[in-house]
Protein backbone atom coordinates (compact mmCIF):
# COMPACT_ATOMS: atom_id res chain seq x y z
CA UNK A 1 0.00 0.00 0.00
CA UNK A 2 2.94 2.21 0.86
CA UNK A 3 4.41 1.60 -2.74
CA UNK A 4 1.77 2.51 -4.64
CA UNK A 5 0.72 5.72 -2.54
CA UNK A 6 4.51 6.61 -3.19
CA UNK A 7 4.52 5.55 -6.77
CA UNK A 8 1.58 7.90 -7.03
CA UNK A 9 2.93 10.70 -5.31
CA UNK A 10 5.75 10.47 -7.24
CA UNK A 11 3.82 10.54 -10.71
CA UNK A 12 1.80 13.41 -9.31
CA UNK A 13 5.01 15.57 -8.77
CA UNK A 14 6.61 15.09 -11.83
CA UNK A 15 3.00 15.95 -13.39
CA UNK A 16 3.10 18.98 -11.60
CA UNK A 17 6.67 20.05 -12.17
CA UNK A 18 5.96 18.98 -15.74
CA UNK A 19 2.97 21.59 -15.71
CA UNK A 20 4.77 24.40 -13.83
CA UNK A 21 7.57 24.15 -16.49
CA UNK A 22 4.46 24.29 -19.25
CA UNK A 23 3.02 27.22 -18.08
CA UNK A 24 6.12 29.24 -17.42
CA UNK A 25 7.50 28.85 -21.08
CA UNK A 26 4.17 29.95 -22.20
CA UNK A 27 3.98 32.19 -19.89
CA UNK A 28 7.87 34.14 -20.84
CA UNK A 29 6.51 34.04 -23.93
CA UNK A 30 3.59 36.00 -23.70
CA UNK A 31 5.40 38.18 -21.60
CA UNK A 32 8.21 38.86 -24.33
CA UNK A 33 5.38 39.48 -26.88
CA UNK A 34 3.74 42.00 -24.46
CA UNK A 35 6.95 44.17 -23.65
CA UNK A 36 7.64 43.96 -27.36
CA UNK A 37 4.45 45.35 -28.12
CA UNK A 38 5.03 47.99 -25.19
CA UNK A 39 8.17 48.75 -26.60
CA UNK A 40 7.46 49.34 -30.24
CA UNK A 41 3.87 51.59 -29.50
CA UNK A 42 4.28 53.20 -26.47
CA UNK A 43 8.33 54.24 -26.76
CA UNK A 44 6.88 57.80 -27.27
CA UNK A 45 4.10 57.93 -25.25
CA UNK A 46 3.41 61.75 -26.32
CA UNK A 47 2.27 60.86 -29.31
CA UNK A 48 -1.35 61.02 -29.92
CA UNK A 49 -4.21 59.50 -32.21
CA UNK A 50 -5.18 61.02 -35.45
CA UNK A 51 -8.15 61.95 -36.19
CA UNK A 52 -8.06 58.38 -39.02
CA UNK A 53 -6.61 55.92 -36.58
CA UNK A 54 -9.43 56.65 -34.33
CA UNK A 55 -12.06 56.13 -36.70
CA UNK A 56 -10.21 52.93 -37.88
CA UNK A 57 -10.10 51.88 -34.09
CA UNK A 58 -14.27 51.36 -35.27
CA UNK A 59 -13.38 48.40 -36.47
CA UNK A 60 -10.45 46.78 -34.34
CA UNK A 61 -12.82 44.27 -32.53
CA UNK A 62 -13.86 42.67 -35.56
CA UNK A 63 -10.16 42.96 -37.06
CA UNK A 64 -8.94 41.49 -33.75
CA UNK A 65 -10.46 37.99 -35.14
CA UNK A 66 -9.46 38.26 -38.13
CA UNK A 67 -5.52 39.47 -37.69
CA UNK A 68 -5.67 36.05 -35.24
CA UNK A 69 -6.73 33.28 -37.41
CA UNK A 70 -5.59 34.28 -41.15
CA UNK A 71 -2.50 36.93 -41.01
CA UNK A 72 0.92 36.91 -39.28
CA UNK A 73 0.65 39.33 -36.95
CA UNK A 74 4.33 39.63 -36.26
CA UNK A 75 5.34 39.86 -40.33
CA UNK A 76 2.55 42.73 -40.13
CA UNK A 77 3.78 44.45 -36.92
CA UNK A 78 7.31 44.38 -38.18
CA UNK A 79 6.55 45.90 -41.48
CA UNK A 80 4.08 48.75 -39.45
CA UNK A 81 6.81 49.53 -37.15
CA UNK A 82 9.79 49.27 -39.56
CA UNK A 83 8.07 52.25 -41.25
CA UNK A 84 7.22 53.98 -38.32
CA UNK A 85 3.20 53.90 -39.06
CA UNK A 86 1.56 54.47 -35.93
CA UNK A 87 -0.58 51.70 -36.19
CA UNK A 88 -1.59 48.44 -34.81
CA UNK A 89 -2.66 45.32 -36.85
CA UNK A 90 -6.44 45.54 -36.23
CA UNK A 91 -5.66 49.29 -37.06
CA UNK A 92 -4.29 48.83 -40.08
CA UNK A 93 -7.17 46.30 -41.25
CA UNK A 94 -9.15 49.30 -40.26
CA UNK A 95 -8.13 51.71 -42.70
CA UNK A 96 -7.46 48.46 -45.74
CA UNK A 97 -11.57 48.05 -44.85
CA UNK A 98 -12.39 51.64 -44.82
CA UNK A 99 -10.55 52.53 -47.95
CA UNK A 100 -12.39 49.38 -49.64
CA UNK A 101 -16.04 51.09 -48.74
CA UNK A 102 -14.80 54.56 -49.64
CA UNK A 103 -13.22 53.26 -53.59
CA UNK A 104 -17.04 51.32 -53.45
CA UNK A 105 -18.81 54.42 -52.48
CA UNK A 106 -17.03 56.47 -55.35
CA UNK A 107 -17.43 53.73 -57.81
CA UNK A 108 -21.30 53.25 -57.27
CA UNK A 109 -21.34 56.98 -57.45
CA UNK A 110 -19.65 57.93 -60.82
CA UNK A 111 -20.05 54.67 -62.25
CA UNK A 112 -23.34 53.23 -64.35
CA UNK A 113 -24.81 50.52 -62.02
CA UNK A 114 -24.79 48.25 -64.72
CA UNK A 115 -21.03 47.57 -64.72
CA UNK A 116 -20.71 45.62 -61.20
CA UNK A 117 -17.40 44.33 -62.29
CA UNK A 118 -15.75 47.89 -62.31
CA UNK A 119 -17.29 48.37 -58.96
CA UNK A 120 -16.02 45.29 -57.33
CA UNK A 121 -12.58 46.14 -58.90
CA UNK A 122 -12.51 49.52 -57.59
CA UNK A 123 -13.45 47.73 -54.04
CA UNK A 124 -10.70 45.49 -54.27
CA UNK A 125 -8.38 48.00 -55.77
CA UNK A 126 -9.56 50.09 -52.39
CA UNK A 127 -8.57 47.01 -50.08
CA UNK A 128 -5.43 47.00 -51.14
CA UNK A 129 -4.64 50.61 -51.34
CA UNK A 130 -2.99 50.70 -48.03
CA UNK A 131 -0.84 47.81 -48.71
CA UNK A 132 1.06 50.01 -51.09
CA UNK A 133 1.15 52.87 -49.15
CA UNK A 134 2.93 50.96 -46.36
CA UNK A 135 5.60 49.47 -48.67
CA UNK A 136 6.19 53.01 -49.93
CA UNK A 137 6.22 54.43 -46.17
CA UNK A 138 8.55 51.26 -45.35
CA UNK A 139 11.20 51.77 -48.59
CA UNK A 140 11.05 55.86 -47.61
CA UNK A 141 11.92 55.10 -43.95
CA UNK A 142 14.67 52.51 -45.22
CA UNK A 143 16.48 54.93 -47.70
CA UNK A 144 16.48 57.60 -44.75
CA UNK A 145 18.12 55.14 -42.08
CA UNK A 146 20.91 54.32 -44.85
CA UNK A 147 21.17 57.83 -45.62
CA UNK A 148 22.22 59.08 -42.26
CA UNK A 149 24.43 55.73 -41.38
CA UNK A 150 27.38 56.68 -42.32
CA UNK A 151 27.39 59.82 -40.31
CA UNK A 152 26.01 57.69 -37.19
CA UNK A 153 29.14 54.65 -37.56
CA UNK A 154 31.93 57.35 -38.11
CA UNK A 155 30.40 58.97 -34.90
CA UNK A 156 30.28 55.63 -32.77
CA UNK A 157 34.43 55.05 -34.21
CA UNK A 158 35.16 58.34 -32.43
CA UNK A 159 32.94 57.77 -29.53
CA UNK A 160 34.78 54.44 -28.97
CA UNK A 161 38.42 55.68 -29.97
CA UNK A 162 38.52 58.18 -26.99
CA UNK A 163 37.61 55.19 -24.19
CA UNK A 164 33.52 54.53 -24.30
CA UNK A 165 32.36 51.25 -24.76
CA UNK A 166 29.72 50.27 -27.45
CA UNK A 167 26.53 50.91 -25.38
CA UNK A 168 27.66 54.47 -23.25
CA UNK A 169 28.80 55.45 -27.10
CA UNK A 170 25.08 54.79 -28.73
CA UNK A 171 23.75 56.25 -25.64
CA UNK A 172 26.31 59.49 -26.18
CA UNK A 173 25.01 59.93 -29.74
CA UNK A 174 21.04 59.72 -29.06
CA UNK A 175 20.85 62.17 -26.03
CA UNK A 176 23.54 65.19 -27.49
CA UNK A 177 23.29 64.19 -31.94
CA UNK A 178 20.30 65.85 -33.61
CA UNK A 179 17.77 63.01 -34.34
CA UNK A 180 17.91 61.23 -37.43
CA UNK A 181 16.28 58.26 -38.35
CA UNK A 182 19.18 56.02 -37.63
CA UNK A 183 19.74 57.30 -34.56
CA UNK A 184 15.99 56.62 -33.58
CA UNK A 185 16.29 53.20 -34.21
CA UNK A 186 19.31 53.25 -31.89
CA UNK A 187 17.51 54.99 -29.53
CA UNK A 188 14.88 52.21 -29.79
CA UNK A 189 17.77 49.43 -29.39
CA UNK A 190 18.99 50.93 -26.28
CA UNK A 191 15.09 50.72 -25.12
CA UNK A 192 15.48 46.92 -26.03
CA UNK A 193 18.99 46.39 -24.29
CA UNK A 194 17.77 48.47 -21.11
CA UNK A 195 14.38 46.15 -20.52
CA UNK A 196 17.11 42.93 -20.48
CA UNK A 197 17.41 41.58 -24.85
CA UNK A 198 20.72 40.46 -24.99
CA UNK A 199 23.00 43.06 -27.58
CA UNK A 200 23.14 40.36 -30.18
CA UNK A 201 19.87 40.07 -30.01
CA UNK A 202 19.01 43.51 -30.32
CA UNK A 203 21.47 44.02 -33.10
CA UNK A 204 19.28 41.20 -35.11
CA UNK A 205 16.14 42.85 -34.58
CA UNK A 206 17.92 46.16 -36.06
CA UNK A 207 18.97 44.76 -38.91
CA UNK A 208 15.82 42.60 -39.18
CA UNK A 209 13.59 45.69 -38.50
CA UNK A 210 15.42 47.87 -41.45
CA UNK A 211 16.09 44.93 -43.90
CA UNK A 212 18.96 46.81 -45.77
CA UNK A 213 21.97 45.49 -46.87
CA UNK A 214 24.39 48.44 -45.24
CA UNK A 215 22.40 48.23 -41.53
CA UNK A 216 23.26 43.93 -41.94
CA UNK A 217 26.57 44.47 -42.24
CA UNK A 218 26.14 47.05 -39.38
CA UNK A 219 24.44 44.44 -37.32
CA UNK A 220 26.54 41.66 -38.34
CA UNK A 221 29.99 43.40 -37.66
CA UNK A 222 29.13 44.34 -34.42
CA UNK A 223 27.72 40.50 -33.81
CA UNK A 224 31.24 38.86 -35.07
CA UNK A 225 33.31 41.74 -33.11
CA UNK A 226 31.44 40.52 -29.73
CA UNK A 227 31.42 37.01 -30.56
CA UNK A 228 35.14 36.70 -31.36
CA UNK A 229 36.48 39.45 -29.28
CA UNK A 230 37.88 41.64 -31.83
CA UNK A 231 38.10 45.52 -30.52
CA UNK A 232 35.12 47.71 -31.17
CA UNK A 233 37.11 50.32 -32.23
CA UNK A 234 39.20 48.47 -35.14
CA UNK A 235 35.50 46.88 -36.31
CA UNK A 236 33.84 49.83 -36.16
CA UNK A 237 37.03 51.65 -38.24
CA UNK A 238 36.81 49.28 -40.94
CA UNK A 239 32.87 49.35 -41.05
CA UNK A 240 32.92 53.20 -41.26
CA UNK A 241 35.35 52.98 -44.17
CA UNK A 242 33.22 50.14 -46.30
CA UNK A 243 29.78 51.83 -45.60
CA UNK A 244 31.18 55.22 -47.38
CA UNK A 245 32.55 53.31 -49.96
CA UNK A 246 28.97 51.53 -50.59
CA UNK A 247 27.38 55.46 -50.21
CA UNK A 248 30.02 56.81 -52.79
CA UNK A 249 29.52 54.08 -55.08
CA UNK A 250 25.89 53.85 -54.79
CA UNK A 251 25.82 57.74 -55.64
CA UNK A 252 28.05 57.19 -58.49
CA UNK A 253 25.49 54.61 -60.09
CA UNK A 254 22.74 56.99 -59.34
CA UNK A 255 24.68 59.72 -61.33
CA UNK A 256 25.05 57.28 -64.13
CA UNK A 257 21.83 56.52 -64.63
CA UNK A 258 20.72 59.70 -64.10
CA UNK A 259 21.03 60.87 -68.14
CA UNK A 260 18.84 57.87 -68.98
CA UNK A 261 16.10 59.33 -66.76
CA UNK A 262 16.20 62.48 -68.14
CA UNK A 263 15.69 60.83 -71.60
CA UNK A 264 12.06 60.22 -71.13
CA UNK A 265 10.93 64.27 -69.86
CA UNK A 266 13.58 65.32 -72.57
CA UNK A 267 12.04 63.21 -75.44
CA UNK A 268 7.97 63.63 -73.99
CA UNK A 269 7.57 66.95 -72.80
CA UNK A 270 11.05 69.50 -73.77
CA UNK A 271 11.55 68.27 -77.61
CA UNK A 272 7.60 68.72 -78.46
CA UNK A 273 7.48 71.94 -76.55
CA UNK A 274 10.74 73.27 -78.39
CA UNK A 275 9.31 72.00 -81.72
CA UNK A 276 6.29 73.67 -81.41
CA UNK A 277 8.38 77.36 -80.82
CA UNK A 278 10.75 76.39 -83.27
CA UNK A 279 8.60 75.00 -86.20
CA UNK A 280 5.06 76.53 -85.48
CA UNK A 281 5.77 80.76 -87.49
CA UNK A 282 7.13 78.37 -90.04
CA UNK A 283 4.30 76.17 -90.46
CA UNK A 284 1.74 79.05 -90.47
CA UNK A 285 3.26 81.02 -92.92
CA UNK A 286 3.51 77.80 -95.23
CA UNK A 287 -0.05 77.23 -94.26
CA UNK A 288 -0.68 80.73 -95.49
CA UNK A 289 1.42 80.60 -98.66
CA UNK A 290 3.28 83.97 -97.22
CA UNK A 291 6.50 81.47 -97.62
CA UNK A 292 6.14 80.26 -100.58
CA UNK A 293 5.34 84.18 -102.04
CA UNK A 294 8.03 85.89 -100.23
CA UNK A 295 10.60 83.22 -101.46
CA UNK A 296 9.05 83.87 -105.04
CA UNK A 297 9.19 87.99 -104.69
CA UNK A 298 13.04 88.03 -103.55
CA UNK A 299 13.88 86.08 -106.75
CA UNK A 300 11.95 87.87 -109.14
Amino acid sequence: MVVYLSQIFLFAGIFLIFMNFFLWFFAAHELRKVIKRRLRYEVNPTDRKSIFVRVFDLFAPLNYFVVRRLVKRENLENKLFGARVGMTPEQFFGAKEFMAIFALLLAIGFLPAEDVVKVVVAGIAGFFLPDLWLDMKLKQRRSAVVRTLPDTVDLLSLCVDAGLDFIAASRWIVEKSRSTAFIEELSLMLHEIKVGKPRREALKDLSRRINAPDVTAFARTLIQADRMGTPIAEALAILSEDVRERFFRRAERTALQAPMKMLIPLIFFILPVVGVIVGGPIAIQFMNGSLLGGMGAGVK
